[in-house]
């Protein structure tokens, strides 16, 4: 009877995952979310008087999520737990990242801090930023 390469020999499997591990981390492919501009995926909406964030955070709590918010600057934070896997098993696929994330995102405007709202319902982080007094649309009336 054939085995499929690395089952039915105990601890090849594990030595296996091992080496597998060690080749992404030297060729810089690693299995961690803090990957610059790539985790959390979000869209940016400009809608008139504000700017409104919608980012991606599966997995966490909204107490995990950090957010600061300057000028034309958004910045989120956190961290992705490792999920808990039986240490018998082996990875077939791994593509959930875990690890600490940042990600710094440019406005296209310049944002009030202090009115910037965030809720976070069913793994979707929604920020609400109300742009700066100088960078909101003003009618002129013009002059006859």
């Amino acid at each position: 009877m054939l085995a499929r390469w690395g089952y039915g020999f105990p601890g090849v499997s594990s030595q296996m995952d091992r080496l597998s591990r060690e080749m992404d981390r030297l060729f810089g492919r690693a299995e961690r979310a803090e990957q610059v501009g790539v985790y959390p995926s979000l869209n940016l909406y400009d809608e008139g008087d504000r700017i409104v964030l919608r980012a991606e955070v599966p997995g966490m709590s909204a107490e995990e999520i950090e957010i600061d918010a300057t000028g034309k600057v958004l910045t989120i934070a956190g961290e992705r737990k490792r999920p808990k896997v039986d240490e018998r098993a082996s990875a077939h696929r791994r593509e959930r990242g875990h690890g600490r994330f940042k990600r710094a995102i440019s406005l296209p405007q310049e944002i009030d801090p202090d009115g910037v709202e965030a809720r976070y319902e069913l793994g979707v982080l929604e920020v609400v930023m109300p742009k700066a007094e100088a960078a909101r649309p003003r009618k002129i009336e013009v002059a006859s």
